[in-house]
This record gives C-alpha cells, structure tokens and sequence, in this order.
C-alpha cells in the first residue's frame, strides 16, 4: 500500500520585516537591559534613584535657586535661605585669575592666555600640518616669550615681581611648565635605569627612589625654607621658581617609573628588531622603542599629570598665590561676608580644576582610541 504524497509550499516573496517587540527598542528596552536586567541590578537602579531624589532638590536650592547672582555686597547673601554667593565670585574673579598682578597690566596675562591656547589647540589635534614649527613655538618660544611678558623689563614694560602673580595664573604657569619639563626628564630617567652602565643605572635609581620616597609637601618647604640657607650670603632664587624645580624633578620620578613599565611590556624581539636592523641606541629608542612604550603607558603618564595639577595648590604652604590660596585669602573680604562666602569660592575653585581635569581625562582617552592598533583584548 504506498504512501500518500506530501505536499510542500515554498514562498517565493520574502515577508516584510516586522517591528521589533517595543520592550526591547527604544527608552524601555534601554531601561530592560541597563537598569533592570536583574533583580541586584533593580536594587542598586531604586537605591540610586532615591539618592538623587533626596541629593538633588537641595543641591539645586543652593546653587541655582537660591542662588544670589547679582549684589554689591554680601547683604544680600545673608539673607535666611540664601544659597550660593555667584556675586561675590563675580565680584573677585579678576583676583582668583591675576592674583596681585596690577590691573592696568591685565592685557599682558591675556596676552599669554591667548598665545598658549592658539599654540597648544593645533599641537594637540591629529592632522594639523606644521606640527615640527608649532611645537618649536610652543616649547620654545612661547616661554620666553610669556616670561618677559609677565616679568616685564624689557620693550618698556614695567616689572612686575613674581611675588605679584597668582591665582589661576600661577596654577596654569606651575602645571603646565611641570609636565612640559617633568616629562622628557623623566623619559631619560626610565632609560638610564634600564642601562648597562652602572654610573648611569644607579644615579637613575638612586634619583627616582630618593624623590618619590619623600612627600611633595616636604620638597616644597625645602626649596622654600632650607635651600636659601645653603646658598652664598646676598643670593637670592626666585621662590616660584624654586617650587618650580622642586615640582619638576618630583614629578619627573613618578613619570620615569610609568614610563619603565611601557619598556618593560614591550617583548624582547622589539629590541633585537632594532638592534638586526644596525640602528643606533638611541634610533631605536626614539624610532621603534619609545613610541610603542609610550602608548601602552598613556593612561598612566596623563593619570601622573591630573595628580600634578590638582597638587599645585601645595605651595600655597610656602606663600605663593595660586588658585586655592586666592580664594582663601579672599575669605577675608568683610565686605562680602556671608555665610556661604568660603562654600561659594571653594565650589569655584572645585569647578576650576574639575574643568582642567577632565579635559586631559578625555584627551587622553581620544589618544588611546586614536592609537589603537588592535591590542586591546
């Protein structure tokens, strides 16, 4: 008895594509798979949630809504319910930016702002020609330059001591002349370390050990306090440049040993390639070595630069005006007393460096990406 035949139907037009379901698209399905995906996850989304209903209404109250904006003088910040004093930051932002610096002379402060950021924008972004004449004006030009500007004394400017600059002006000068200077310094100390000569083995050791087993607080009261007692009677070293060196050569040690675990990660044959190759020491450093070393460590090396520049406001301790200390110091305005006056300027001064921060935070991170060459996993 044979079987009976089967039928079968094959679709020759393809059915539309429907919509996915509207729990996995869009703001909810988002939600889904962020926030609730699983019942710790749910946990940790409500108590979030609850935090910042109960963090952010005050937060609110007191920077925006009962905020004072516009006042001549700190009655109106003493009032009851008052918020955050912005008037009085308004009032004292050019001293927080120039410190002591004369008014009259703003312009030449300016003058150095503008220059470092048209110098520095292109050097930073990737495509930019003439990179090999913006970085000889940037490091060095730009200083020169910039320190007969502030100093005066030359072209009819008037001298302006250093003991006359601050606030913002001197964070940016002590920040950015520490990582300029502390960087190559460190680069050579991360090379010597790793040498067959033990003159230069051990200095590079003994230096970098040396600097980072003592706190930066410590460097600044010995180049402030106990470095002019050895120096001849009658000679003097400017005191913002002492703290400068002392900036320098303490972050030079920190950077050196970020720097030794770039060299470190690199696999033996890269230094043997360089080595069949006939190059030079340093050609095979400066060509094949270090430009591999230093993508590996980018993270580390910007992550050494945030902490120098949030540890500028340490020479406060030695007297020098920059950015915290002004707003300190401003405290003492009995014009503008208030009880919110010290809160408001120390919020200022957090936004301030937050601002510095984060934009070498995401600096870096746009280098990472833009070196990437498959050695993430």
């Amino acid at each position: 008895m044979s079987e009976p035949m089967s039928t079968s139907f094959i679709r020759t037009q393809m059915v539309p594509a429907r919509p996915a379901p509207g729990s996995t698209t869009g703001i909810i399905g988002w939600m889904r798979v962020k926030l609730f995906a699983t019942p710790a996850d749910t946990i940790m989304t409500v108590l979030a949630m609850a935090f910042l209903f109960w963090i952010v209404p005050p937060l609110y109250g007191f920077l925006l809504g009962n905020a004072v904006f516009q006042a001549e003088n700190g009655e109106a910040c003493r009032v009851a319910n008052a918020g955050a004093c912005w008037a009085y930051i308004g009032a004292r932002i050019n001293f927080f930016i120039y410190g002591f610096y004369p008014a009259e002379e703003y312009w030449r402060v300016n003058l150095v702002f503008l220059f470092g950021a048209l110098l520095l924008t292109p050097l930073l972004w990737p495509g930019v020609p003439y990179k090999r004449v913006n970085a000889l004006l940037f490091f060095i030009v730009y200083p020169v330059v910039s320190y007969f500007l502030l100093a005066g004394g030359v072209f009819g400017l008037p001298v302006v001591p250093s003991d006359n600059w601050g606030g913002l002006t001197v964070t940016l000068i002590l920040s950015l002349v520490g990582i300029i200077c502390s960087f190559p310094i460190g680069v050579l100390l991360a090379l010597g370390r790793q040498s067959n000569l033990p003159v230069i083995k051990w200095f590079s050791i003994s230096f970098i050990e040396l600097w980072r087993a003592v706190p930066l607080i410590t460097i600044l009261f010995m180049a402030s306090i106990m470095l002019p007692l050895f120096l001849p009677q009658g000679t003097t070293i400017d005191k913002l440049l002492r703290a400068l060196v002392g900036i320098i050569l303490f972050e030079a040690a920190y950077v050196a040993e970020v720097v030794r675990g770039g060299l470190q990660a690199l696999p033996r044959g890269q230094y043997e390639a360089g080595a069949s190759l006939g190059l030079s020491y340093w050609k095979r450093m400066f060509l094949i070595i270090l430009p591999q070393a230093l993508k590996h460590v980018i993270p580390g090396i910007v992550n050494n630069f945030i902490a120098l520049f949030k540890d500028t406001s340490l020479v406060s301790i030695i007297g020098i005006f920059e950015l915290l200390n002004t707003v300190k110091s401003a405290n003492a305005d009995t014009n503008w007393q208030s009880p919110n006056q010290a809160v408001t300027g120390y919020i200022f001064a957090g936004m301030i460096f937050w601002v510095f921060c984060f934009a070498m935070s995401r600096y870096s991170q746009f280098m990472e990406r833009r070196l990437d060459t498959g050695h993430k996993r």
